[in-house]
């Protein structure tokens, strides 16, 4: 497994959560964006620098990933390209995007997206705060311990134990 960072707007609290996930279980850890960014040197970290514009980092992720990768990302779209390719998507609020839930997510995406287009809503998201932090982490853990102990399930839709 490799982890895909959608870096363009990726929220810098989590950055050190995924380092040492990627440190502690040797799991490549690879962040995708159109300007330079500041990492440690380390074995287990990259960076793929693509030009700028609109979706060239999502493409590149798209044409990247391989079934069972882990690709960190708020688009959503990009999300349900993932998925297609049997891999994992989450958001950087700890959401793991499934098969159940994606099309319900790219709907109401869209439904804002007109809204905000005809003037009827402004603003975006609610600022990054530690409980997005803490339920990033938290969601990663419980991915990551199931990933281990089930092996390779079938992207999009994990295993719930009871």
């Amino acid at each position: 497994m490799q982890i895909f960072i959608d870096a363009d707007a990726f929220p810098n609290a989590i950055r050190d959560i995924l380092i040492k996930v990627s440190l502690r279980l040797n799991i490549p850890l690879i962040f995708v964006a159109n300007k330079p960014l500041r990492l440690e040197k380390l074995d287990n970290l990259s960076l793929i620098l693509v030009s700028e514009g609109p979706d060239l980092a999502d493409d590149r992720i798209a044409e990247l990933v391989l079934p069972g990768d882990l690709v960190i990302t708020a688009d959503i779209p990009l999300a349900n390209r993932v998925l297609a390719k049997k891999a994992y998507a989450m958001n950087p609020r700890g959401l793991l995007y499934t098969e159940d839930n994606i099309k319900d997510r790219l709907a109401m995406r869209d439904l804002l997206h007109e809204l905000r287009d005809n003037g009827m809503m402004t603003g975006g998201p609610a600022q990054f705060g530690p409980k997005d932090r803490q339920a990033f982490a938290n969601q990663l853990d419980r991915f990551l311990v199931r990933q281990r102990s089930v092996g390779r399930e079938t992207p999009g839709k994990p295993e719930h134990k009871p």
